[in-house]
């Protein structure tokens, strides 16, 4: 798969946790998938950041990263995104500058306003003391942009005084920025801010058209980025028959219905459960107005569908989050039907 490939993919990871896998080896089968992504060319491979979900082990991205980072020698590693609600952006900072340390030119800092959680969560990170005042978000990101530079950022004292402070003593480079969002005010700020900006579709598929034209118009340039860019993410699957791979879509859209209708979440089915078990119609109703935005078949007709949708929204690359499901005896610690996706995928889209 070249660089210049229309569209160039990258990879997003909410390191799936399905029946009977321990955190252990979801990890591990991950991080497998990082380094299969790094030798097939892919651009980028970030990490999502969702708190107490069974199925979901990317808690930490910063630590992902760097797990990630040190098996990989080319893909750009990231965050899709850090929760910044979530977090001082004094730390975010930090984490971030010294992941560019490790891995010079290579880090993303994706960041989110959303919590990734839910409300009990969120209310135990904020007992904690490092939830951050949601109303502060254009202010964090202003401040996580300063502490990342050589220059670093000035507190300025109400008594008089200046104090310094550097996420990092000695930077010579900087994780690049990204905004994530799905609605109108998250590509107004990324338009403000001069950033590129990530609509978030493989979750929120309404609005995507006209957060792009706002963002577009709005957008005044920054000495990073002189012009504007995008990218949107897409669930997809592929597989060597169609079959296969509605098969292995089964689990994760069971899963997504399973959040929409407040329904208790448990580990990832794998497809044999996903298959024998029945759908009641609210289930099965959500299920299908799912998959109408999901790009599920084989290699050829899934990259024949992101060429249309990444010309439709003329955007820079599309992410996908690999969703295909694991049948029954696949090994607990690979995770064979999401890199078969990133295989067929790259061989459709290579040069």
């Amino acid at each position: 798969m070249s660089e210049s490939m229309i569209p160039a993919l990258s990879v997003l990871d909410l390191v799936p946790v399905r029946t009977g896998q321990s955190s252990v080896q979801a990890v591990a089968a991950s991080m497998a998938l990082a380094q299969r992504a790094d030798e097939l060319g892919y651009r980028r491979y970030w990490f999502a950041e969702h708190h107490n979900m069974p199925a979901v082990a990317s808690t930490a991205p910063p630590v992902l990263i760097a797990a990630a980072a040190a098996r990989t020698s080319r893909i750009r590693v990231g965050s899709g995104g850090v929760m910044l609600p979530n977090h001082s952006p004094l730390i975010v900072a930090e984490q971030f500058s010294t992941l560019e340390a490790m891995a010079p030119g290579r880090v993303d800092l994706g960041i989110g306003r959303a919590p990734g959680s839910d409300p009990v969560i969120t209310q135990l990170l904020r007992r904690s003391g490092t939830t951050s005042d949601v109303d502060q978000f254009p202010q964090h990101i202003t401040d996580i942009l300063k502490l990342v530079s050589a220059e670093g950022a000035t507190v300025r004292f109400t008594s008089g005084g200046e104090y310094n402070v550097h996420a990092t003593p000695a930077a010579t480079g900087v994780p690049e920025v990204w905004l994530l969002g799905s609605s109108d005010y998250s590509a107004s700020l990324a338009a403000a801010y001069g950033l590129p900006y990530v609509f978030a579709n493989h979750f929120a598929g309404e609005g995507l058209e006209r957060a792009m034209e706002l963002y577009r118009s709005q957008f005044q340039p920054s000495e990073q980025n002189p012009k504007p860019r995008t990218f949107i993410t897409a669930n997809v699957v592929a597989a060597p028959t169609a079959e296969e791979a509605e098969a292995r879509a089964l689990p994760q859209l069971r899963q997504f219905a399973r959040l929409r209708t407040n329904k208790p979440m448990r580990p990832l089915e794998t497809v044999d459960e996903a298959l024998a078990a029945g759908s009641d119609p609210l289930e099965q109703s959500m299920i299908d107005q799912n998959r109408v935005r999901w790009f599920v078949g084989t290699g050829q007709d899934v990259a024949a569908g992101l060429r249309e949708f990444a010309a439709r929204y003329d955007v820079d690359e599309v992410m996908i989050s690999p969703s295909a499901g694991a049948y029954e005896g696949e090994p607990l610690d690979a995770a064979d039907g999401r890199a078969r996706t990133l295989e067929l995928l790259a061989e459709a889209l290579g040069a």
